[in-house]
């Protein structure tokens, strides 16, 4: 069993990787000496007594047992302890995959047979780890966020379209690119978004991995959440490497979803002015 001091908290480590806060203690010896500001034995520096409530760890002991560390959510979801950003045990990341990812690219290099030592594969494990993040960027925001309050009353009820807003994404099936264009309309009810908060919302959805169907009907269903219309339309018309680098291998084809909800559905007028506005160049 080792004892590690930092940052004023004193850990055990029984050398296998798991990390538990010793039992306060008034007398100093162990665990927390008295508050972060360098109090010891139950007293201030000024001399006045001081008493803090003990804090204790009470997460499942299990999920530790498991290879859980203080460092991962695992087994700590509900304890406040772990999550109290004043201490040292913060929630991990997505940064904090970084390490991880980067051994599971090494091994896959190994594994085509490749040497991740020679010069120009000694970075790509790391570099290929932080492009898979940015890849899939849209698991870290939200739709609130992406909004930010760009929410305006306005009494208008005509038909808004922004067109041709670039996507990417990834082929959750493959893990490789598609891309390709989205076009988006919505018949307002004295509410209307911030146009650029349109290509965020498809930037949330496409930054993850995804399927073209899908991702069609996720921007359809945010642009209803944020302005309540009376109808929303999406086009999206996709190029999938998956057809074009492996498989039949058509370099020219091209994959066309759409989702109607509202209006837009159930009126074949307002479908028919959402879909040649869309059309013309």
């Amino acid at each position: 069993m080792k004892e590690i001091q930092a940052n004023g908290h004193l850990h055990l480590s029984n050398g296998n990787g798991t990390v538990s806060d010793s039992e306060p203690h008034t007398n100093g010896s162990n665990g927390y000496a008295g508050t972060h500001n360098g109090t010891s034995n139950g007293s201030t520096s000024n001399g006045c007594s001081s008493k803090k409530q003990s804090v204790k760890c009470t997460c499942n002991k299990s999920g530790l047992e498991n290879g859980s560390d203080t460092n991962n959510n695992q087994g700590h979801e509900k304890c406040t302890f772990h999550h109290d950003l004043e201490l040292d045990h913060k929630p991990s990341t997505r940064e904090d995959l970084l390490p991880l990812m980067s051994k599971s690219y090494r091994m896959l290099l190994s594994s085509l047979g490749e040497d991740p030592e020679r010069q120009g594969l000694l970075k790509t494990p790391e570099r290929a780890a932080k492009a898979m993040l940015f890849f899939t960027k849209g698991y870290d925001q939200s739709l609130e966020e992406a909004l930010n309050g760009a929410v305006f009353d306005e009494d208008h009820d005509e038909m808004v379209v922004v067109k041709d807003i670039e996507m990417f994404s990834m082929c959750e099936h493959h893990l490789v690119p598609f891309y390709g264009k989205v076009s988006i309309g919505y018949l307002p009810c004295k509410k209307i978004l911030g146009l650029s908060k349109l290509a965020r919302i498809v930037e949330i959805f496409s930054r993850r991995l995804q399927v073209q169907e899908r991702l069609t009907k996720q921007i359809a269903v945010a642009v209803t959440q944020a302005v309540q219309p009376a109808g929303v339309a999406v086009i999206i018309e996709g190029v999938h490497m998956c057809m074009v680098m492996r498989g039949v291998q058509k370099i020219n084809s091209k994959t066309v979803t759409s989702t109607m909800l509202g209006v837009f559905r159930d009126d074949p007028k307002t479908r028919e002015e959402f879909l040649t506005l869309c059309n013309n160049k």
